[in-house]
Parts: C-alpha cells; sequence; structure tokens
C-alpha cells in the first residue's frame, strides 16, 4: 500500500509540475496550444518531463519503494564483500562507485538505478544473499554494473520520453480531428464537448501506450542482453549462467515500474512482446554462443 501511495503521489506531483511550466512556456514562445506545433511542444514537454523527472526521482523512489538500506560503513563480513565486489567492477567498467543497499526480499533479486554514472545505484535482495552462492551473486553485481556502464537508466529515459511525446500528439490529434468531424455533420455546429474529448483521448493514449510499450519493451530486451555480456566481460560467462539458472527455479519478481528494467527477474508474460526481460533460456544461449 505503501508504494502505491508513493507512486500516486509522485506521478501527481510530476503533472502539477509539468502543469505549472506548460502555463509558462506556451505564452512565452508565442505558441496556440490548439495548432499542431503547439500541440506537439506540449506533447513533448510532458513526454520528455515526466520520463526525466522519473529518471531524476529514481533512485530516491527505489531505496523507499522496497526499503533498501544504503551501505554505509560494512557491519559484517557480506556487506564488506559487496562493497569490495561492486567497487572492483566499478574500476574495470570505468564508472564511479555506486551506492550498494540491501533490501528485505525472500526473492533473489537486484536492480540497478539512478539518474546518471555519477549517482547510481545497485541494491540486492537479502533472498539472492540466501539462495545464490559467492560466484553467482558476484555475476548479478556485474549485470547491474553493467547495466550503469552501459548508460541503460538514460537510453531507456529517452526512449521513453520519444514514445510518451507522439503517443499523447497523435492522441489529441486524432481526437481532434473526431470533433471536428462531429462538428461539421451536426446541426449546430457542436463537437464532442469536453468530458467527451477527453475521454477520446484517454482512450487513445491507454491504446497508443500498449502499441508503444512494445517498441519499450524490446530495448528493454537489448539492454538485457547486453548487460548479461558485461557480466561475462567482467566475470566469466559461466558465472551468469549459473546465476540464471538458479533464477528459473526462482519465485516471480515483485520489481515493477522502472526498477523492473534493469531488475534480474524471472517473471514470466503471456507474449515476450510485452516482457522487459528476455526468456531466461535465450539469454542462457546468448551466452553460451560467447563461450564458443
Amino acid at each position: 500500500m505503501q508504494r502505491i501511495v508513493l507512486f500516486l503521489a509522485t506521478n501527481l506531483a510530476i503533472l502539477v509540475v509539468l502543469g505549472v511550466v506548460m502555463n509558462l512556456v506556451m505564452p512565452a514562445f508565442g505558441l496556440d496550444p490548439s495548432s499542431y506545433t503547439g500541440l506537439f511542444v506540449f506533447a513533448a514537454v510532458f513526454g520528455f518531463g515526466g520520463a526525466f523527472i522519473s529518471l531524476a526521482m529514481s533512485k530516491w523512489l527505489a531505496k523507499r519503494s522496497v526499503g533498501a538500506q544504503t551501505i554505509e560503513t560494512p557491519r559484517n563480513a557480506t556487506e564488506r564483500w559487496l562493497l569490495q565486489t561492486v567497487a572492483r567492477q566499478a574500476q574495470q567498467a570505468g564508472i564511479p562507485m555506486p551506492e550498494v543497499a540491501i533490501y528485505d526480499s525472500s526473492e533473489p533479486n537486484a536492480f540497478a538505478t539512478g539518474a546518471s554514472q555519477k549517482s547510481s545505484l545497485v541494491a540486492v535482495s537479502t533472498g539472492l544473499l540466501r539462495h545464490m552462492n559467492e560466484d553467482e551473486v558476484e555475476a548479478v553485481l556485474a549485470h547491474e554494473v553493467s547495466h550503469i556502464a552501459n548508460g541503460d537508466m538514460v537510453t531507456l529515459t529517452l526512449i521513453q520520453g520519444v514514445v510518451n511525446t507522439f503517443v499523447i500528439f497523435f492522441a489529441r490529434v486524432i481526437a481532434g480531428i473526431i470533433d471536428n468531424a462531429t462538428r461539421s455533420n451536426s446541426q449546430d455546429g457542436r463537437g464532442l464537448g469536453g468530458l467527451a474529448y477527453f475521454g477520446i483521448v484517454m482512450v487513445l493514449e491507454v491504446v497508443f501506450g500498449i502499441l508503444a510499450s512494445i517498441i519499450v519493451m524490446w530495448f528493454s530486451r537489448q539492454r538485457e542482453f547486453r548487460a548479461d555480456e558485461g557480466s561475462a566481460r567482467l566475470v566469466g560467462p559461466e558465472k551468469m549462467i549459473a546465476a540464471l539458472r538458479r533464477l528459473q527455479n526462482a519465485h516471480e519478481s515483485q520489481l515493477d515500474g522502472s526498477m523492473a528494467a534493469f531488475g534480474i527477474q524471472s517473471k514470466r508474460r503471456p507474449s515476450e512482446l510485452f516482457m522487459s526481460h528476455p526468456p531466461l533460456e535465450k539469454r542462457i544461449a546468448a551466452l553460451q554462443q560467447l563461450k564458443r
């Protein structure tokens, strides 16, 4: 319940901020909101603005949504090993040292997030530390470090911003066309009306959003293959293969949203088109190709 409230409050705050920005930007540049140019600017501000605000808040939201505790001073040998391992891998990958955190979950999982390489986070679950051996955990950490080194958070944010912009733009263009057609066919010259127009926009945004998610998920799956390859370069393909095989017996992931895009979850969906991660069998097969 706490995660849902936090998610809703954050998105409401983003909408309010962007609404204020639009009220200042549009008149300042002499843009007419009813023109295609004005509409596209409106769509871009909300599409990219929402994506980048979410990225900027991603580390803060991630830690609070799962209750992750950053390791400041190691309290035991496990925490000391985690810090040392991530530090070594970050140096190998040529990135600044990320924050390292642990969160309480029975599921073996991990994720990386953050607005930039200089402000990144690698978090692992207590279930991961309990159910995987040291080599497997090392491979998972290398996978997350590779996400950061590859700039996956920023890349997916840009992609999300682009698709958001076109979803918002085309939903309103088509709703406007329907409104104009209704007005021209009406004897009194009335169009859809505010509520009907808004309802059509919402329906179209949902439909276009589902279609756009196919593009975003495809890019996400490619990022996973690259992060697996990065892990193989840092610790060897055998360790990453072993970790993925261990995940095949894991429970369904509880991670969602931006965190799921960089986790190592084994969650299944009816269609691969809507999966943020490739099937584990394909990831293992890709890593086995690297060994040849």
